[in-house]
């Protein structure tokens, strides 16, 4: 049993774990950055040409992937790791939470994005690239919630390029979608 301080596999989930496996190719090195339930990376240990860590912030979501098998380490987003990666997933807590809304526990971890939904995004963008092989993407999902031309000039203005790989509308009008994501290389001048 999974705790209750542990994200749920729900849609998102499933859409996320459906486009990496159509990214992946053999041989690569995953990182899933907030792990959860650990539900992505153990569909993905089980590709036996891939080698997939994962890391999540909450103790009980660690327990909870370490049960299944899985390679993971308690820490904020991927600190301290220095690894690099040729394909790093992450599903972010992306539901806009005012203050007031805030429940205080672990599974907050998962849910709360602030106020517009992007703080977690915002911070994983500005300090992921160090960990990514010279040809690695990221995969990221999104939710309507945060606004997609957002994300989108967030993208960009961060150093990436980007392709939507994945979409899927869900209950209540909320979309989904799972973005492929590589740092823009700079030309010399």
């Amino acid at each position: 049993m999974i705790s209750e301080q542990v994200y749920q596999p729900e849609a998102d989930t499933y859409l996320l774990l459906a486009a990496v496996r159509d990214e992946i190719r053999g041989n690569e090195r995953i990182l899933e950055v907030g792990t959860g339930s650990g539900e992505i990376a153990f569909a993905l240990q089980e590709m036996v040409s891939c080698t997939v860590i994962a890391t999540d912030i909450n103790p009980y979501a660690v327990k909870a992937a370490r049960r299944r098998g899985i390679e993971v380490i308690r820490t904020d987003m991927c600190r301290g790791i220095c690894s690099q990666f040729d394909i790093i997933i992450c599903n972010p807590p992306y539901l806009p939470t005012q203050p007031e809304e805030r429940i205080d526990d672990w599974l907050e971890y998962a849910l709360d994005g602030g106020p517009d939904g992007l703080l977690f995004i915002r911070r994983f963008l500005a300090g992921i690239s160090c960990n990514l092989a010279g040809d690695g993407k990221i995969l990221l999902l999104i939710s309507s919630l945060c606004g997609v031309k957002t994300c989108e000039e967030l993208f960009t203005d961060t150093g990436f390029s980007f392709v939507m790989v994945a979409g899927e509308m869900i209950e209540g009008g909320e979309s989904l979608f799972v973005y492929r994501l590589q740092p823009v290389i700079q030309s010399e001048k």
